[in-house]
């Protein structure tokens, strides 16, 4: 047991999901069964065994560091999914694996200590004792821990100090708004110091002005402190701002998965088109995915002059905007991962903003 959750090797994914079934009711197995052998689908499992298909065969990995965001409407899926993490549900059928561990594998006593050491889950509803100062809610997990009450009153300070709140530490929970509540659960998770935060749509609740800040809080914590997250929201501004990869839900399924960049340029169905028809490209959008190879324009139009307005692959589409706004001519895209140029136009540029892509 001493080695739990820190056998994973360097490039290991540290959450790993394959084909999770979630179905609830008292025939589940019988449902399950009746799904493999026969192909029964959410409606007909429902009408046959009276049981409801939380989650189908999903599957995905989170890597170090990474901030994975699963995004989804009411009744999507997204919040039974990520509490399989924990093990706060039990998967019908399918594997999870955190670090490596076998998550199903593990028994009451190590699964406890998976849950206070390894994994954090912050809620939408803050979750705090109303009897207890800021300071000791944020302490808890060491607490149960057994940490010294220096110690853990010194980890929670740091935590404090990390989300603006040490003036508040002697406070108690209704001494607080709704934004600074959320801060103190964000601050629990840190003092806790587990490798996996998983957030069931933290910042929903908020305000958007407060919302917005905490957003920008939160990823510069983890940043810092490189914590790997999975990240559950039904706003796809807030998972196109906050992901690095994003799984996009419909009735228990995972649709899609990829960066922002690529499901806003590249949206698998009409389901996601949709989600991804009001999103600002400009900030999203690389100058890489616009660009053409350079070999190929100058077939068609010529050879550049060489004095060409110059953005690397990484920038940006604003950023490429600025660059063409002093430009008449093309711009010349620099691609170092690549390994090549390429060019972008005025109307690749108008395509970028307006379609995501020439032929979306």
């Amino acid at each position: 047991m001493d080695g739990i959750l820190n056998n994973s090797k360097a490039g290991d994914a540290v959450i790993d999901l394959q084909g999770v079934w979630k179905i609830f009711g008292a025939r589940q197995d019988d449902a399950m069964e009746a799904i493999r052998t026969r192909g029964l689908t959410k409606p007909e499992v429902l009408e046959e065994f009276n049981c409801v298909v939380g989650v189908a065969d999903a599957s995905f990995q989170v890597h170090k560091g990474e901030i994975f965001c699963i995004m989804g409407l009411s009744g999507s899926g997204k919040s039974t999914l990520v509490r399989h993490v924990n093990r706060l549900l039990t998967p019908t059928a399918g594997s999870v694996t955190v670090n490596g561990t076998d998550i199903m594998a593990l028994n009451d006593q190590d699964l406890l200590k998976v849950r206070n050491e390894h994994i954090a889950m912050v809620f939408q509803n803050f979750g705090l004792m109303p009897h207890r100062s800021v300071r000791d809610n944020v302490a808890m997990p060491l607490e149960i821990r057994g940490y010294s009450q220096n110690a853990r009153w010194k980890a929670a300070e740091d935590a404090l100090a990390l989300v603006d709140l040490s003036e508040w530490k002697d406070k108690f929970a209704h001494e607080l708004s709704g934004g600074m509540q959320q801060r103190v659960g964000l601050a629990r998770a840190i003092a806790a110091d587990a490798e996996v935060l998983l957030m069931d749509e933290p910042f929903s609740a908020l305000d958007p002005l407060i919302r917005r800040q905490l957003q920008e809080e939160f990823m510069r914590l983890a940043s810092q402190m490189n914590k790997t997250t999975l990240f559950i929201t039904h706003d796809l501004e807030e998972a196109v701002r906050i992901g690095d990869r994003i799984a996009i839900m419909k009735d228990g399924v995972i649709v899609q998965t990829g960066t922002p960049e690529e499901i806003i340029m590249n949206p698998a169905d009409d389901y996601v088109m949709d989600f991804v028809g009001g999103i600002s490209r400009i900030n999203l959008i690389r100058a890489h995915s616009l660009a053409r190879p350079r070999a190929e324009f100058e077939a068609e139009h010529g050879s550049l002059s060489g004095n060409e307005a110059v953005v690397s692959g990484n920038d940006t589409l604003r950023q490429v905007i600025v660059k063409a706004a002093d430009s008449t001519g093309p711009i010349l895209v620099k691609d170092e991962d690549l390994g090549t140029d390429g060019v972008i136009t005025k109307n690749d540029i108008l395509n970028g903003v307006i379609l995501g892509t020439e032929d979306s």
